[in-house]
């Protein structure tokens, strides 16, 4: 009589059991499959995490890729050169080590010869006008056959580029004699060591430190940059000069993009090209401004050289720095002059009124 309640308890803990186990096989399952469903796409950079590229452009963009895709794409982002280093960003893309990274052309000197046309003098004086020049001269095929090993998803470009300096203050050429210059490429070193100065390639995240180290005297940066890696914390003289540009770019795996079904593929074209130039331009545009006005109110001294072709004083320089550019890229066998003159074009044509 007592053993019929014990076997009915047992019989219940034993289909208990058996549920809660299928139940757990259940999820496993439903768990395996919606991770096989998502494609992490892991995106290093070199901007740092506070930066404004990095909350208002990469953050943003992630997040859009994320909701376009309803969550079967997922955009991990490593700023400060997280998973590559600055220099090798882009063939770490390319080789597939990261999926996607953003890189300044300038990293990696000789690599986009024809790309960096788009940094020399007087092409530019906007990042908005930069990313639109270098976007309208991939999509027409200009500059394409420089990427032909990776999957391009946009340009875009920074504002232009002043000289900011620890101890002194340029006006003229004449005053960078024996000045060590960090150059973020070779355009802007051909110019600055036509100026008198020593060119000193340094990675962004190293200037800081070279800087208090007096390893360089000063450096050419883009405003905003100046704040986002806090080089106003250490220059305090500023020349206001757009003696060049600098081109950047972000790009994707070929294989990763390519192995994508269509519909995903769609996702990320729809936020590639020329809106993603222009939204990086407006940001960068908007912080320039903001880093000009922060140097002011500090009491930082500032010389301003709008024109500097058209100046006396700079003009040698610059069109000395230009012409070796030019001829070091048709040494190559390239028809630089052809691509400056489209680059010119271009520059007209997205030149914010």
């Amino acid at each position: 009589m007592e053993l019929a309640p014990l076997f009915s308890i047992g019989a219940l803990a034993a289909v208990s059991l058996l549920g809660c186990s299928n139940q757990s096989a259940n999820t496993t399952d439903d768990s395996s499959v919606n991770s096989q469903e998502i494609t992490v796409l892991r995106f290093s950079h070199f901007w740092p995490a506070t930066s404004s590229i990095s909350t208002e452009v990469f953050e943003p963009w992630a997040k859009q890729i994320e909701t376009d895709s309803n969550g079967r794409l997922k955009v991990e982002l490593y700023p400060s050169a997280g998973l590559a280093k600055a220099d090798v960003t882009y063939e770490s893309a390319a080789k597939g080590t990261i999926d996607i990274g953003s890189q300044a052309h300038g990293y990696t000197s000789g690599r986009f010869p024809l790309t960096q046309i788009t940094e020399l003098p007087g092409l530019s004086n906007s990042a908005t006008q930069m990313g639109c020049m270098l976007q309208t001269l991939y999509e027409d095929g200009t500059l394409a056959s420089e990427y032909e090993d990776s999957h391009l998803l946009f340009m875009y470009g920074a504002g232009p580029g002043s000289l900011h300096t620890t101890d002194k203050l340029i006006r003229t050429p004449e005053d960078m004699k024996g000045m060590r210059i960090r150059r973020p490429s070779a355009v802007a070193g051909d110019i600055i060591e036509s100026a008198g100065a020593s060119p000193v390639g340094l990675p962004a995240n190293d200037m800081y430190t070279s800087l208090q180290r007096g390893v360089v005297d000063g450096l050419s940066f883009p405003w905003e940059a100046v704040t986002a890696f806090k080089i106003d914390e250490i220059t305090k003289y500023h020349t206001n000069i757009p003696f060049y540009s600098s081109a950047l770019m972000v790009t994707m795996n070929k294989d990763k993009y390519n192995n994508l079904p269509d519909d995903l593929k769609q996702v990320l074209d729809k936020n590639s090209g020329m809106a993603l130039a222009n939204k990086v331009g407006e940001v960068f545009d908007k912080h320039d401004q903001m880093a000009i006005q922060a140097a002011k109110a500090k009491g930082d001294e500032i010389v301003e050289i709008p024109d500097p072709l058209n100046d006396p004083d700079w003009k040698g320089p610059l069109e000395k720095g230009t012409k070796k550019y030019l001829s070091d890229v048709n040494a190559l066998g390239l028809d630089a002059d052809s691509v400056y003159e489209k680059a010119k074009a271009a520059s007209a044509a997205c030149k914010v009124v």
